[in-house]
């Protein structure tokens, strides 16, 4: 049956669950009175909803929108005018006056602004060419990517979005497609991000663990945090012995093959991208706006953090505000990198000015998938999932102590997945896992589990903001990207879980880490087997 043709029959599908739930909770209340499903298991129903109908349709838009219709009808009691009320007050209006996302939007829209300017003044297409003759084979062009992502640790939206813009050209020439661009970069940017001291993922970490230092806590966690470190791991790996498995094999097959990046019809960035003119520019007319871009980034978020009022680094990071950060260093950024091209003299005044509009133009689908996914997300957490999932976590775990870890890594896996959100997820399960009494190197080890499970069920859902900046900046349709990453982010995941189980009983990291290494090469040599001679040799070209 046609995709398309599964939409209307799904929409059937959810209505008919949703009214199933209609006759234990449909009961008139008074105004405000709170969702009779708050805190149970149908507070996880409109996240599944969305994230099936994503993984099925292939349409996010919708999927995402009936994710939110439901998630209305419930928190309403199925009172239609409270729902409708409830999809705006408590979801769009509320979604998109929040501060932090509104800074994000206006770093993405500043970001689209110059990536433009770069195209036109030629900087983009003069880097291309450099990079043609340095870089000259499809490994070097993933192992650059995978390289950029590694440097840019300070925060994963800036990473996601910069090393897809730069890279993107160079990986076009390369013949690699747009799935798998998305899937380097996703993998560099949570990942790193939660590796990274300096990080804003860190100073969020720092700042949910009380009665503990929590930098000393999350440096000492780094070593036990096994789906960051696997994940590079594997890209490093598959890189090398050009192993390809699931839809991913069939995306990059077309690219080499048939010159076709995207493989499937919907191509909702094709054009965009290839209005990348020669111009009067030079290398350096990417290199040093990147520079200014990425300086006055972590500059931002310093001075967000306090270290104008005396601070140490350390400190700043720790209590920056991340998407104010990047919106201030973003925008002097901007405004730096125009007065540049003009004294450069390879644009004019109107040529910079013309940019705007083409760079909010580039991001309003990602601006788009944000809105939806930020009001799913707002919605899901007035039904009171995280009280659910963590009610459920702290009532069955504590007795376990050897399988903890195991069991904090899965559980914040399916929160992170269902919710979207990596630090909502941290900021629920750790105070949990800290208050559990845990000593020494287990809580160690279960606190970097839930930090672990966090990036991994962010890595994998469709509604987390970190996947759709990856489609963003790799312009690659975010179902694809969603859908073909999937299964390398699960062969990851199990190596991880097992590693933890282990780790719980042996509790050391000399020992466990290099295990888990072991574990995912043999299990990558083991698909690289099982697909045979055919097609392992051409992917590594």
């Amino acid at each position: 049956m046609n995709r398309r043709k599964w939409i209307p029959l799904l929409f059937v599908i959810t209505v008919m669950i949703l009214a199933v739930a209609l006759p234990a909770f449909a009961q008139e209340g008074a105004d405000g009175e709170q969702s009779r499903v708050y805190g149970t298991f149908w507070s996880l129903l409109p996240p599944i909803i969305a994230i099936a109908l994503a993984l099925i349709t292939k349409e996010v838009y919708s999927s995402l929108f009936i994710g939110i219709i439901c998630g209305a009808l419930l928190h309403a009691n199925f009172n239609l005018l409270g729902a409708y009320n409830t999809m705006f007050t408590e979801g769009f209006i509320s979604a998109l006056a929040d501060s932090w996302n509104v800074g994000i939007l206006i770093f993405l829209v500043v970001l689209g602004t110059i990536v433009c300017l770069m195209n036109k003044a030629g900087g983009s297409a003069a880097y291309g060419e450099w990079a043609k003759e340095k870089i000259r084979s499809r490994k070097g062009a993933m192992l650059a990517t995978f390289g950029l992502g590694i440097l840019i640790f300070v925060d994963d939206y800036f990473n996601c979005l910069t090393v897809g813009n730069v890279m993107r050209p160079i990986t076009d020439k390369h013949k690699i497609s747009r799935a798998k661009l998305a899937y380097l970069v996703d993998a560099t940017a949570a990942p790193i991000c939660m590796i990274a001291p300096i990080s804003s993922w860190a100073a969020a970490v720092v700042g949910v663990v009380e009665g503990y230092n929590g930098f000393e806590l999350f440096i000492q966690a780094i070593p036990y945090n096994l789906y960051s470190l696997l994940t590079m791991a594997m890209i490093i790996i598959i890189t090398l012995l050009g192993i390809e498995y699931g839809p991913m094999r069939k995306h990059e097959e077309n690219a080499i093959y048939k010159g076709d990046l995207y493989t499937t019809p919907d191509r909702p960035y094709e054009g965009q991208d290839g209005e990348v003119s020669v111009g009067k520019g030079k290398v350096r007319d990417l290199v040093i706006p990147v520079l200014i871009l990425i300086v006055l980034c972590i500059l931002g978020m310093v001075y967000t953090g306090g270290i104008l009022e005396g601070e140490n680094i350390i400190n700043a990071f720790a209590n920056c505000d991340a998407s104010l950060g990047l919106s201030l260093g973003s925008s002097l950024a901007l405004i730096i990198v125009i007065i540049y091209f003009i004294l450069r003299k390879v644009l004019t005044f109107n040529e910079c000015m013309a940019c705007f509009p083409e760079g909010f133009k580039a991001m309003v689908p990602a601006i788009l998938i944000l809105t939806f996914a930020w009001t799913l997300s707002g919605i899901t957490g007035i039904l009171g999932a995280k009280e659910f999932v963590s009610g459920i976590f702290a009532g069955s775990a504590a007795g376990l102590k050897m399988l903890l870890p195991a069991m904090v890594f899965a559980v914040a896996v399916g929160m992170s997945f269902a919710t979207g959100t990596s630090w909502g997820t941290f900021g629920i399960l750790l105070p949990i896992v800290v208050a559990m009494g845990l000593e020494g190197e287990l809580l160690i080890i279960s606190v970097s589990a839930c930090l672990a499970g966090a990036v991994c069920g962010d890595h994998c859902s469709p509604i987390s903001d970190t996947t759709i900046m990856s489609s963003t900046g790799a312009m690659s349709n975010h179902i694809n990207h969603v859908e073909t990453q999937l299964p390398y982010a699960l062969t990851v995941a199990a190596v991880s879980f097992v590693g933890y189980i282990l780790a719980g009983f042996i509790q050391s990291a000399w020992i466990v880490l290099p295990l888990s290494l072991v574990m995912i090469f043999g299990v990558l040599y083991i698909i690289k087997l099982s697909q045979g001679k055919k097609g392992s040799v051409s992917l590594t070209q």
